[in-house]
């Protein structure tokens, strides 16, 4: 099985004032943090061993997970001073990421989304004929104007006119595609494009529950949600 990394270093600065005392993952969402959902459900698709970047309040973060045994997995803290983005945070952990298994891929989702996509049929990437793997969702109201175009089995920029789908935070990635690339704070997202150009960015469209909660609006519904649930 795959190593799985949780982006968890944001500032959260759009859901203040909740996160001038509390990492963003760490906001509560039903019975648990956003991150525990994320921690939990990635447990139940055969994922132990896992990685959380963190910046901003980070230990607090460590103090309420610690090493993952409480719930079953085994968590490896990637601790930055400050926040890296993206592709900074991953290219610090990838000698965390480090596999022993056959595959160097690894599972990267955003802790601050909620989904009840199963992580378990997420694909090995060979970081030859693909560097990476991406979930495509529909639209959300936020973002209506979509990312990227997926077309038999790739994604790819849109041509104009072409309707775009929207990147869920979910992803396979090699660390092939990080080669070369300076430490340092950075996006992803044009390594990506850069990797889209050479036709080497597969993925797939969800239909399912997705949401990003980037807002206290959308926390307090995601959390209304949930304890209607239960």
């Amino acid at each position: 099985m795959m190593k799985a990394m949780l982006l968890a270093a944001g500032k959260g600065e759009r859901m203040r004032p909740l996160t001038l005392h509390t990492p963003k993952p760490l906001l509560q969402a039903g019975d648990k943090s956003l991150i525990a959902h994320q921690i939990e459900k990635l447990a139940d698709n055969g994922f132990s061993d896992l990685v959380i970047n963190h910046a901003w309040l980070g230990e607090k973060m460590e103090a309420a997970l610690g090493n993952g045994e409480a719930v079953g997995v085994s968590i490896t803290w990637s601790r930055e001073q400050e926040p890296l983005e993206s592709a900074g945070g991953i290219i610090q952990a990838l000698p965390l990421l480090a596999s022993n298994t056959d595959s160097d891929s690894f599972v990267c989702v955003n802790a601050d989304i909620w989904t009840d996509f199963s992580f378990k049929k997420l694909p090995l990437v060979d970081g030859k004929a693909l560097l990476a793997w991406l979930v495509l969702v529909d639209n959300p109201e936020h973002h209506p104007e979509g990312d990227f175009v997926l077309v038999d089995g790739r994604i790819r920029e849109a041509h104009q006119g072409e309707d775009k789908l929207t990147f869920s935070g979910i992803a396979v990635y090699h660390p092939a595609l990080f080669e070369g690339v300076p430490a340092g704070k950075q996006s992803i997202v044009p390594l990506l494009k850069q990797a889209m150009a050479r036709g080497k960015v597969g993925g797939e469209y969800y239909a399912g529950e997705w949401s990003d909660i980037g807002t206290v609006q959308r926390l307090q519904s995601l959390d209304a949600k949930l304890k209607t649930q239960t």
